[in-house]
């Protein structure tokens, strides 16, 4: 059996470089902290790519005195992440950002009230967090931003002195909301996507609120209800509604909690858009194939993850990052609306 051939080591990148194993050391490990000649530098990389030479990763890490990780915490339950459809959009662009870094993507999902992640940063197993459904009640996060540890908000927590990412909820429910008014409805009703804790749910009431008081008409909190992540929370707050009033239009703050919103008209025998218009936000890979086709908001999922990633691994590396940065939506107009129905008729 022949032999494999030995390894190369720093020492052997180091001889052909010409400079010690210390320098070897602070180029593969990218020491921005260190002074070294940009010639000598370039020559260090190509003598560990002509040798093929790859670091052992324990090493590398303790070498960089960091863990080359960055963690993505989802604050929901393994079952609420699941039913996330944008959610593999979200991770390829934050795992690309990581990986330009030199970082690896640890995911921890957590439901409020189910465990802690803070000591992902205080035990040093992940260099940094992006934060992902933040709630206005996690003293937690408040805690590691207050500590100074590198920290990313997925979404918005304006109390907090940490960088956040997210696209504008306000003004994409209101343009989904201003849509179904150009189409002449006035009866229209609110699911959310989320428990109003949740910041973006927040916002995206906010924005159905807005679009209303701007058209003269008075809020009615009978016409909101609020979802909880997924189709069946939908089914539920759709039939919740429809027994407190019969409105000619419903904005729902979420495409999973807007299908099981559908369902919940269909089976009380209502028609989609003839009877009753439904509009989602998200824009999830399925909003196209449904039947009918839902009008909905589209959001940028693999630009917010890889804008997060990009973020932390410059807030990481000392880099000066923005405080705040939004990501533009758009109104996808598809089949689920229309004018409303004339009063007595079907």
């Amino acid at each position: 059996m022949r032999e494999r051939p030995p390894r190369p080591t720093s020492a052997d990148v180091a001889a052909r470089a010409g400079v010690s194993r210390t320098t070897v050391s602070f180029v593969i490990n990218g020491r921005s902290d260190v002074q070294i000649p940009a010639g000598t530098w370039r020559r260090v990389e190509e003598a560990a790519r002509e040798l093929d030479y790859h670091p052992h990763g324990p090493a590398r890490q303790l070498a960089a005195g960091t863990s080359l990780t960055i963690g993505l915490v989802m604050r929901q339950s393994a079952e609420q992440v699941a039913a996330d459809m944008n959610l593999a959009n979200t991770l390829w662009g934050l795992a690309a950002a990581a990986r330009a870094g030199g970082f690896r993507v640890l995911v921890e999902p957590l439901a409020p009230g189910d465990g802690t992640y803070a000591d992902l940063l205080r035990s040093r197993r992940a260099d940094g967090l992006v934060v992902s459904g933040p709630r206005d009640d996690d003293d937690e996060l408040a805690a590691l931003v207050r500590d100074g540890f590198p920290i990313v908000i997925q979404g918005s927590r304006a109390d907090l002195d940490a960088p956040s990412v997210d696209v504008d909820n306000r003004a994409g429910a209101r343009g989904a909301v201003e849509h179904l008014l150009e189409l002449g409805h006035r009866r229209i009703g609110c699911i959310t996507n989320a428990p109003l804790h949740y910041t973006a749910a927040a916002e995206r009431l906010d924005g159905y609120c807005a679009a209303l008081t701007t058209a003269g008409i008075e809020y009615d909190p009978g016409l909101v209800i609020e979802g909880g992540f997924d189709a069946a929370s939908g089914h539920l707050a759709m039939a919740e509604l429809l027994g407190r009033a019969r409105p000619t239009a419903v904005f729902v703050a979420s495409d999973v909690v807007a299908i099981g919103a559908m369902r919940g008209l269909r089976k009380v025998g209502l028609r989609i858009p003839a009877d009753v218009s439904v509009v989602g936000f998200d824009d999830i890979p399925i909003a196209a194939h449904v039947d009918p086709p839902l009008t909905t908001v589209r959001l940028p999922a693999g630009g917010l993850g890889e804008t997060a990633g990009r973020l932390l691994v410059d807030r990481i590396a000392g880099r000066p990052v923005p405080a705040r940065t939004l990501l533009p939506t758009q109104l996808i107009v598809r089949d689920s609306t229309a004018v409303p129905p004339r009063p007595g008729g079907r």
